[in-house]
């Protein structure tokens, strides 16, 4: 079982995906309201941001929120397709196996690791724990969320795999403590959390 592979991500791809308004799945007024919850969550919790890192970017739509609400910060869009790298600009790398020279404030994963096989999803979710000494927002789709009917398969990629929900808690709790929403803070990170703030753990 391998990994779905960067062939997959053409442009026929984020035509169905991105652009065509009858099989998007991508809603910008969606994206706004997320990005302005977490931002100012992270402001709430006053988690320095001052790099962004955004990996599997896609066409970029985290870049201007993240100039609204963190002006002075710098955004690096980091996407395993070569198709959006050549359009946008975007340095090419995966979220497996992607290094920097220091770790990052802020780094968004969205809609990336349900595309990993298991042992892909094991070092992804154990590199981002590497790639940032501050807050972390993640969103995948889990079994779980199909098993409940909260998926609408005829939009959804079936190429997705399903992993369970306590595999990514479980990959992630190592690093990170689970703050809410889909926002995981660093245990690195010196900002101070009321309990109830914080998943159990």
């Amino acid at each position: 079982m391998e990994s779905v592979s960067a062939a997959a991500f053409d442009e026929s791809y984020y035509q169905r995906y991105y652009f065509d308004k009858k099989t998007k799945v991508a809603d910008p007024q969606h994206i706004e309201r997320l990005g302005a919850f977490v931002c100012s969550y992270l402001k709430y919790l006053r988690v320095p941001v001052h790099r962004v890192l955004d990996i599997g970017c896609g066409v970029g739509l985290w870049r201007d929120i993240v100039a609204q609400h963190f002006p002075q910060a710098s955004y690096h869009g980091v996407e395993f397709s070569e198709y959006l790298c050549r359009r946008y600009g975007w340095e090419r790398g995966s979220v497996v196996d992607y290094r920097a020279g220091e770790p990052f404030d802020f780094l968004i994963c969205q809609g990336v690791l349900a595309y990993l096989s298991p042992p892909d999803l094991k070092r992804a979710l154990s590199n981002l724990g590497t790639l940032t000494r501050g807050a972390l927002y993640v969103e995948a789709v889990v079994r779980e969320d199909y098993e409940r009917d909260i998926v609408d398969e005829n939009l959804t990629d079936p190429q997705l795999f399903r992993h369970r929900a306590e595999v990514y808690r479980r990959g992630l709790s190592r690093q990170f403590k689970e703050i809410g929403g889909g926002v995981w803070l660093s245990r690195q990170s010196d900002v101070p959390l009321f309990s109830l703030e914080c998943a159990a753990e």
